[in-house]
C-alpha cells in the first residue's frame, strides 16, 4: 500500500511542473519529468520506510512525507540533465 502512496504522491507533484518557467527543459520533456518524479518518490519513500523499520503495508501521513524529498530530487536531476543537453546542443 505504501508503494501506491509514493507513486500517487509523485504523480500529484509532477502535475505542477507546468508552472515552471521552462517545463520543456526536462530531459525527454514532460514524460521525463514524470519518470523522475515517480522514481524519486518511490526511491526516497522506500529508503525512509526501511529506515524506520516499518513494513510496506504500514501507511500513515508520514508515508506521504517520505516521498516528497525524492520527488524534488528526481525532478531537479531530470531538469538539470535536460538543461545541460540543451546548453550543449546550442554550442555545437
Amino acid at each position: 500500500m505504501a508503494l501506491l502512496v509514493w507513486f500517487t504522491t509523485g504523480i500529484a507533484l509532477w502535475h505542477f511542473t507546468i508552472f515552471l518557467p521552462h517545463p520543456d527543459r526536462f530531459w525527454q520533456g514532460i514524460v521525463g519529468a514524470f519518470l523522475g518524479a515517480v522514481t524519486g518518490a518511490i526511491a526516497s519513500g522506500a529508503i525512509a520506510q526501511a529506515a524506520t523499520g516499518r513494513g510496506i503495508g504500514d501507511t500513515d501521513l508520514g508515508t506521504v512525507f517520505f516521498a516528497l524529498p525524492g520527488v524534488a530530487i528526481g525532478l531537479a536531476l531530470v531538469y538539470a540533465i535536460g538543461a545541460r543537453q540543451e546548453r550543449l546542443a546550442a554550442h555545437t
